[in-house]
C-alpha cells in the first residue's frame, strides 16, 4: 500500500526522466536508498530523495565517477571537498568549451575556403585543433585572480615567517613621497592592499602609482580590491595623496615615455616573459637615471615537495609547462640583470610552510597552470585521499624566494 507523500520506484524514475533500472542500480551502490521499504519489498521515495537524485545526476553529468559521488555530501564536514571538486570540474568544462570554440573557428575558416574553391590550410587548422592542455590552462590562468588567490591563501595562512611576503617586499621598495611607481603584473593588487595603510599613516603623498597587468580580468580584480579597501577604511574609493591608475599592457611594450618612473616592481613576473632580456631593456628605458628595479623570483628548491607529491601520484603531472626558475630564478637572475642594470643585489626571504590541512594544498595544486587537471578528472577522490594521507599531522614545504634590487645605468 502506498504511503502518503511517498513515490513508488516507477513514479520516482518518471519524475527524474531515468529508468527504474537506474534507480535500482543507485540503490545497490548505496548512493540513493529508499526512504521506506514495504513488507513485500516495494521501495518508496520522498521529495528529499528526489533532491539527492538530482545531485547525483548533476555530478554524473559533470564527469564524476560513482565512487566520487558516493564520497560527496552537502554536509558541512565535506563542504571543502565538494567545493574543490566542483571547482575542478568547472575549470575542465571551461577549457573544453574554449577548445571547441577554437575547433569551430578552424572549421568555419575551412568551410569558407572550400566555398571559395580555395585549397584549405590544413596545417593551420590542425595547429588550432591540437592546442596542448598546458597552453589552454596557461591562458585560463590569467583571466581572473581566482587562481592567484588560491596560491596566496596557502602562503598567508601557513607560512612560518610572521612578516608576510608582501609586507617584506614593500619594505624593500622604500616607498617615499613624490615617487612615480610602476608595478608590472600586479595580480590582484595584494602588494598595495596589504600596505596602503602604512603609506597613508606615514603621510606618504604625491605618489603616482601605476598598476598594470596583461589581463584585464585580473586588473579589474585589483581595482575592486583597492577601492573596497579605501572605502572600508576611509569611506571613499580614492585617496588624494595617491594618483592611482590602471593599465592593461604587455611588459615587453610599456606604453610610457623614457625616464618616467623612480621605481618599477615585478613580483614573480620575469620568468613568464618570452624575452626576459628585452623586457629588462624596456624597464630600464622607462626608469629615471638611478631609478630602481625590484623583481622577485624563486629557486629550484622552492615548493619542491609539492612537485614531488604530484609526481609520486602520477608521473605525467607537471604543475608548470616549464621550470620557470630556469628562465629567471635566484640562481641565474643576477647574471641576466647585470647585462642591463648596475648594482644588482639579491636578498632572500627566509620562510617555510607547515601545513596540517589538505584542502588548501589541493586548491593550490588545482590552481597551477600545468596539466594536472587532465589527469585528475577521473581520479579526484583517490587524489584527495592521497593528499590527506601525505599531509597527515604536519607537512613541510620549502620556500626559497627572494628579490633582486638593481639600478638603471
Amino acid at each position: 500500500m502506498k504511503k502518503e507523500g511517498y513515490y513508488s520506484s516507477g513514479q520516482f524514475a518518471k519524475m527524474a526522466h531515468v529508468s527504474v533500472r537506474t534507480i535500482r542500480f543507485y540503490d545497490q551502490k548505496h548512493l540513493l536508498q529508499p526512504s521506506y521499504v514495504s513488507e513485500s519489498g516495494a521501495r518508496f521515495y520522498t521529495d528529499y530523495d528526489f533532491v539527492k537524485l538530482q545531485q547525483i545526476l548533476l555530478l554524473k553529468y559533470l564527469g564524476f565517477s560513482l565512487d566520487d559521488i558516493k564520497e560527496m555530501s552537502t554536509g558541512q564536514q565535506e563542504h571543502y571537498f565538494l567545493k574543490n571538486a566542483l571547482t575542478m570540474q568547472k575549470k575542465l568544462i571551461e577549457q573544453r568549451l574554449e577548445e571547441m570554440e577554437q575547433v569551430k573557428g578552424a572549421i568555419d575558416t575551412t568551410l569558407l575556403e572550400l566555398e571559395g574553391n580555395e585549397e584549405p590550410d590544413w596545417k593551420s587548422m590542425l595547429e588550432l585543433i591540437h592546442l596542448t592542455a598546458m597552453e589552454r590552462s596557461l591562458k585560463k590562468q590569467y583571466q581572473n585572480a581566482n587562481n592567484i588567490s588560491a596560491r596566496i591563501h596557502l602562503h598567508e595562512k601557513y607560512s612560518v615567517n610572521q612578516q608576510s611576503w608582501f609586507s617584506w617586499l614593500y619594505e624593500k621598495c622604500e616607498v617615499q613621497s613624490g615617487m612615480k611607481i610602476l608595478e608590472i603584473g600586479c595580480g590582484n593588487g595584494a602588494l598595495w592592499v596589504e600596505n596602503m595603510a602604512d603609506m597613508i599613516e606615514r603621510g606618504v603623498t604625491q605618489i603616482q602609482l601605476v598598476l598594470s597587468d596583461i589581463s584585464s580580468g585580473i586588473l579589474g580584480d585589483a581595482r575592486r580590491n583597492m577601492e573596497e579597501l579605501l572605502e572600508a577604511r576611509y569611506g571613499k574609493t580614492a585617496y588624494e595623496g595617491i594618483d592611482l591608475t590602471y593599465y592593461v599592457f604587455d611588459c615587453a611594450q610599456i606604453p610610457f615615455e623614457r625616464d618616467t618612473f623612480d621605481l618599477v616592481i615585478a613580483n614573480h613576473v620575469m620568468f613568464y616573459c618570452q624575452d626576459v632580456e628585452g623586457v629588462c631593456k624596456e624597464i630600464a628605458r622607462v626608469l629615471k637615471p638611478k631609478g630602481r628595479f625590484i623583481c622577485s623570483t624563486y629557486s629550484k628548491e622552492h615548493m619542491k615537495e609539492i612537485r614531488q607529491l604530484v609526481q609520486e601520484f602520477d608521473h605525467r603531472i607537471l604543475l608548470s609547462a616549464e621550470n620557470l626558475y630556469d628562465k629567471f630564478g635566484l640562481e641565474n637572475g643576477a647574471e641576466i640583470l647585470q647585462r642591463t642594470f648596475k648594482n644588482v643585489q639579491m636578498e632572500r626571504y627566509v620562510d617555510e610552510i607547515l601545513l596540517d590541512d589538505a584542502d588548501p594544498l589541493i586548491a593550490y595544486i588545482l590552481s597551477c597552470h600545468g596539466n594536472q587537471n587532465q589527469y585528475l578528472l577521473d581520479r579526484y577522490n583517490d587524489f584527495r585521499n592521497y593528499i590527506v594521507k601525505k599531509v597527515g599531522k604536519q607537512f613541510r614545504i620549502t620556500k626559497d624566494a627572494g628579490i633582486f634590487c638593481a639600478e638603471r645605468e
